[in-house]
């Protein structure tokens, strides 16, 4: 006998906060309930689903990689997905290594770990710390949260790892004086920061940082976890600077739903790590590696991220529409490519759990933003469908 949604929680750690809504099928943009209610998923499981679900390229992706029988052998042994998968992230990045693992989370701690034993070789045990951005956020482990600049989830949790310094992205000449040839081991950057409200960094930015980071023997890292991988609409977010970057960290999209993540590198920085140095038992796996790499040969194509950039163009519009309507209730709108964020003069979760029972899905970005996150193979159609339900939730 089945239990209800709610009833099927109940042995499920109480960390999340979810409806009362059994989702028991995915087809492209849309979820279906145990009641057979459609909803327009404008969350792709927080920036993951880049096809949709049910996505025939990921089922014939898995289906192949089962044919093999190699699900997981370790990473004591080879397997030539994860070695053809290096090499596709590698030269679209123009990084020469890869290390994959199994979320944005884990991707983060390594680029910790690698950035500091890369710094502390060039300029001694001091040259250790890390600078990050305020209003950032890398993850929930202890070093993704130390160097994620949210009190709430910070404290109750600490001491957590030392030696991060928090600075005002909009004050370059701050961030110019926090990152120090010698104390300063890496710079950490979202390009377009999600959680706080989908706040994109400008070109002017990445720019100067790249600059200040390379004459101090910094490492420049970034965080493209949700924005990353066709998102932004181009398949890095820092692309339009034409910066190069020597750490990159990616997850959400890249394993087409399954976990994975990875961290792409310099050989500068690849060159100081040995074998011993950093592992992980489950990370680019055979199946997973060969999924994502189905997935990035599609969002990877010109003309996949031309579409993006259309759509983007089209949902943007949309929502500056909604916002004239509504002076002084909505502040601003804010995005790229297919990630996008309402500010409001109001909470956000009363809005969302009305979008919700219109069937529309959104995700808040603070108390105050809603984010929009539509798989990247949305229709037009399906904005003009969305953007209409939020028209209806803020009327």
């Amino acid at each position: 006998m089945t239990a209800p949604a709610a009833q099927q929680s109940d042995r499920l750690l109480g960390v999340y906060r979810m409806p009362d809504i059994l989702f028991v099928r995915g087809e492209g943009v849309e979820l279906i309930d145990a009641d057979g209610k459609r909803y327009l998923d404008f969350t792709s499981g927080i920036g993951v689903n880049a096809l949709g679900h049910g996505s025939p390229i990921v089922r014939r992706a898995i289906e192949r990689g089962l044919d093999t029988g190699l699900i997981h052998v370790s990473n004591l042994f080879r397997t030539a997905p994860a070695g053809a998968l290096a090499e596709f992230l590698t030269e679209r990045s123009g990084l020469d290594r890869a290390f994959f693992c199994n979320s944005g989370a884990e991707s983060i701690e390594g680029a910790l770990k690698f950035s500091r034993k890369w710094a502390k070789a060039r300029g001694g045990p001091e040259k250790h710390r890390v600078v990050a951005l305020k209003g950032s956020f890398h993850g929930r482990l202890f070093g993704s949260l130390a160097v994620t600049d949210r009190p709430g989830y910070r404290e109750p949790y600490e001491p957590l790892m030392p030696g991060v310094d928090f600075v005002d992205p909009s004050d370059l000449a701050a961030v110019d004086r926090a990152l120090s040839r010698e104390r300063t081991a890496a710079l950490l950057v979202e390009p377009i920061q999600g959680e706080v409200g989908v706040r994109p960094l400008s070109s002017a930015f990445l720019e100067a940082v790249r600059e200040w980071t390379r004459e101090r023997e910094i490492a420049l890292v970034l965080d493209e976890v949700q924005c990353g991988l066709g998102r932004a609409g181009t398949f890095f977010a820092h692309e339009p600077s034409g910066i190069r970057p020597d750490v990159i960290c990616i997850a959400k999209p890249l394993g087409g739903g399954l976990p994975m993540g990875a961290v792409l590198m310099s050989e500068d920085i690849a060159g100081q790590l040995q074998p011993g140095d950093h592992g992980t038992t489950f990370g680019g796996g055979p199946l997973v590696s060969s999924v994502a790499l189905a997935v990035l040969r599609v969002v990877g194509d010109p003309s996949f991220l031309d579409a993006v950039r259309s759509k983007g163009a089209a949902l943007g519009a949309r929502l500056e529409r909604v916002a004239a309507a509504r002076p002084g209730r909505i502040r601003e709108v804010r995005g790229r490519g297919l990630i996008w964020g309402l500010e409001m003069s109001e909470p956000v979760a009363p809005l969302v759990g009305r979008a919700l029972d219109l069937g529309l899905l959104l995700v808040p970005a603070g108390p105050n933003v809603l984010r929009l996150l539509p798989p990247l193979v949305v229709s037009e159609g399906e904005i003009d469908r969305a953007t209409a339900i939020l028209d209806e939730v803020l009327a």
